[in-house]
């Protein structure tokens, strides 16, 4: 067949439509026997052609490419002939070693390790084999490693002599794995013994002396394959195993260690029956602290419904009705300042003033409040100051969720007051964020990560804190566009100014900057810090706090704002000069004297 190209191409396209036909990955062909030199240059054509065939049905019907291997003797050179080395590398896959049948009861007049790992005696042995096929040219890693799951038996001729080479008269027969084990338990087998000179077992039964691989066998020859880098190992055949014993020894799985497995599953199991206990002590405990606060918040309630409000919270102010009435010139609509969810919300503060109106009447003339840079400055702080409180210093830590220009209130004194804290949410010092479907508060204020994946936490009032600040010390609207085009935020804008040092560009023209450029810039870039996209980029209040007081250096340099027009690119060749520059600016005035 191999000789003729017309009988080649009709094997080789049945071959490809039967293992199309049947859902089959690849092909194997099963080539026992090298007769002649001719033969071998024949067969070389084949793997040539049935490669090119395989890729050319590929490429046509957009088909996963067929593996195509053959099963070839111990040796790449005999007696008759050389396989094809060069066909083979170029064309297979891989190729099955059958590293067995050295020798057969029908023809050798004496016991031999008919899979022998190793011979002292002669090269007819896997590890001779391997290196021959190595040294012929084919890579390690496309050889697979026969491994048989049978044996052979031999007659002894003097049962007294039972080793390796002694002489036998006759055959018995090929036996497989499960056979020879019922064979040896019924009749009263003499080992099994192990020869580690050719890595083989052997057992006897009167005159029958059987050789084959067993366990430890099998796990030697799968560690020789790995060790010498081969592309895996095969059996033949897994009917032949008894119980599964052989696959799982070549498999890796240890049958020798019962007492481990006893303790691994007395282990296991104490483990379990201690988590279970564990969680259920953690689950009544916790209905017994839950049931604890409920009946604790419903004794608060049902005081405070009675009027005892100090019963509930040592440290709330409690206002009179007369107190509120005085305050809000008895709810009088010049004083209301808005309607949230939970009512109407008025003045509670006598000449109280909002923030946003304020810094919106800077650009008129007439009702320009006098706002400078030292009242900006109170202002900064008392933001930074209720902030620090409800994040750090409170009991619960509590998260504004809405802070922005107008809901900062200022008295007479231009003292700062976060109001409106309808929205607001309260954690227990151990929790660090939270999520929710129901989005609340005012765009252009809240964080990205809230707008995305209604994930709040501290960090989310950090980024409207950088707002605000960046609202007071330029005095401009977040709501407008601004740049030569008109086509940035107010954050894009602040932050490009502040890239290209013309920081002082985007503050308030009506703020004197003699002796105040310097903190008009620092609170520029802690604005910019603080409006970062990753919420573990922005610093906390209390760094903020210290910044701000000349505490701490900012050596941090900001991140582009989210939502930007531009990216990063453009800021690569900057960044080191920037870096360089924020270090020796600030590094100068740590030593400065500050105003407290």
């Amino acid at each position: 067949m191999a000789g003729n190209s017309t009988y080649r191409k009709s094997f080789i396209d049945d071959s490809i439509k039967t293992a199309r036909q049947y859902g089959f990955q690849g092909l194997d062909f099963s080539w026992l026997s090298a007769n002649t030199s001719d033969n071998m240059d024949n067969m070389g054509t084949l793997f040539e052609e049935w490669r090119a065939a395989i890729a050319l049905e590929t490429s046509t019907f957009s088909l996963s490419e067929l593996i195509l291997t053959a099963a070839v003797q111990y040796s790449p050179t005999l007696d008759s002939g050389s396989f094809p080395i060069d066909s083979i590398r170029r064309n297979l896959n891989w190729i099955h070693v059958l590293a067995y049948d050295y020798y057969d009861p029908e023809w050798a007049n004496f016991t031999a390790a008919s899979a022998a790992l190793y011979n002292p005696a002669s090269d007819v042995n896997t590890d001779y084999g391997i290196a021959a096929w190595i040294y012929a040219g084919l890579l390690a890693s496309k050889l697979v490693l026969g491994l048989p799951f049978f044996g052979y038996a031999w007659k002894l001729a003097n049962p007294n002599e039972n080793s390796i080479g002694a002489p036998a008269t006759g055959p018995a027969h090929r036996m497989s794995y499960k056979q020879i084990n019922n064979y040896s338990k019924t009749q009263g087998a003499v080992g099994p013994i192990y020869n580690s000179s050719y890595v083989v077992n052997y057992v006897t039964v009167g005159s029958d002396w059987i050789s084959f691989d067993g366990v430890d066998v099998v796990r030697i020859k799968v560690s020789y394959a790995k060790e010498k880098g081969l592309l895996g190992y095969v059996v033949w055949e897994v009917s032949d195993d008894d119980n599964w014993v052989l696959s799982q020894a070549a498999g890796g799985v240890d049958h020798k260690r019962p007492k481990s497995r006893i303790w691994i599953i007395i282990l296991t199991t104490t483990a379990t029956v201690i988590i279970l206990l564990g969680l259920t002590f953690y689950f009544i405990r916790m209905r017994i602290l839950k049931s604890k606060s409920k009946e604790t918040k419903l004794k608060g309630n049902n005081a405070a419904a009675a009027g005892d409000f100090d019963n509930n919270n040592p440290d709330m102010i409690v206002y009179s009705l007369a107190d509120i009435e005085k305050a809000t010139d008895r709810f009088i609509f010049e004083n209301k300042l808005g309607e949230g969810g939970f009512g109407p919300v008025y003045n509670k503060l006598a000449d109280a003033y909002r923030l946003d109106s304020l810094l919106s009447d800077m650009t008129d003339p007439i009702r320009r409040y006098p706002l400078d840079w030292k009242k900006r400055e109170e202002i900064i702080e008392g933001i930074t100051q209720g902030l620090l409180y409800l994040q750090e210093y409170s009991r619960l830590t509590v998260i504004h969720r809405d802070l922005k220009a107008s809901n900062i209130l200022l008295d007479g004194d231009m003292k700062a007051k976060i109001s409106d804290f309808g929205m607001a949410r309260i954690f227990a010092k151990d929790e660090h964020e939270a999520n929710t479907d129901r989005l609340v508060g005012t765009y252009g204020y809240v964080p990205p990560e809230y707008l995305r994946r209604g994930q709040y936490s501290i960090k989310s009032d950090v980024y409207s804190f950088g707002i605000v600040l960046l609202h007071i010390i330029s005095g401009k609207k977040n709501g407008s566009l601004y740049g030569s085009d008109e086509s940035l935020s107010l954050l894009e804008h602040a932050y490009e100014l502040w890239k290209d040092d013309r920081g002082m560009e985007i503050m308030d023209p009506s703020l004197d900057d003699t002796f105040s450029s310097y903190k008009l810039i620092k609170c520029l870039h802690i604005a910019l810090l603080c409006v970062q996209e990753n919420p573990a980029d922005r610093p906390s209040m209390l760094e903020v706090s210290s910044m701000l007081r000349n505490e701490t250096a900012i050596v941090t340099i900001p991140q582009r704002p989210v939502f930007s027009v531009k990216t990063d690119e453009d800021d690569k060749n900057r960044r080191d000069r920037l870096h360089l520059e924020i270090c020796s600016i600030y590094d100068a005035t740590i030593t400065q004297a500050v105003g407290r």
